[in-house]
C-alpha cells in the first residue's frame, strides 16, 4: 500500500452551497475559473478535452451530477492518469469548496507547490466569480 503526501486546499464562498455546486459542476463553466486545469474545453462523448496549462492535450472525466456535491474528476494526459477529489459542503449560509491535491511519486516538491498554488488561484477565482 502506498500513501502519497496530500494537501487539502479550501475556500469559503458567501453563496448558497447548492448554487456553488450547480455552477462548479458544469464543465462548461470551467474556462471562467479553472485556468490551472486547462483551457479550450470541449465536450467529447462522455468526456471533455482541453489543453493543460503547458498546451498539451488532456482528456477529463467529471463525476456525474450527484446529491453529495462531489466534483471529482480524472485527468488523462501525457503524464498518465490523475484523480482529483473535490467537494462542496455547506458552511453556515454559504459554502466551503475543498480540493485534495496528492503528490505522486513522479512529482517534485516544486511541482507539488506549483500545483497547490494553481488550485488556490482557481478556487479564489471561483469565489470572486460567485460572490459578485
Amino acid at each position: 500500500m502506498t500513501i502519497h503526501p496530500s494537501r487539502t486546499i479550501s475556500v469559503s464562498i458567501d453563496r448558497d452551497y447548492r448554487e456553488v455546486y450547480d455552477f462548479a459542476s458544469m464543465p462548461e463553466n470551467f474556462p471562467r475559473w479553472a485556468a490551472g486545469l486547462g483551457r479550450r474545453f470541449e465536450k467529447s462523448g462522455e468526456e471533455w478535452t482541453a489543453e493543460d496549462p503547458q498546451g498539451r492535450l488532456i482528456r477529463i472525466r467529471f463525476s456525474p451530477p450527484n446529491e453529495f456535491n462531489v466534483l471529482d474528476h480524472t485527468v488523462f494526459g501525457a503524464d498518465g492518469e490523475t484523480r482529483n477529489a473535490m467537494r462542496v459542503v455547506p458552511n453556515g449560509t454559504g459554502a466551503e469548496v475543498m480540493f485534495t491535491l496528492l503528490r505522486t511519486p513522479r512529482m517534485t516538491e516544486e511541482a507539488f507547490a506549483a500545483d497547490a498554488a494553481a488550485v488556490e488561484r482557481d478556487l479564489k477565482a471561483l469565489k470572486t466569480l460567485l460572490e459578485r
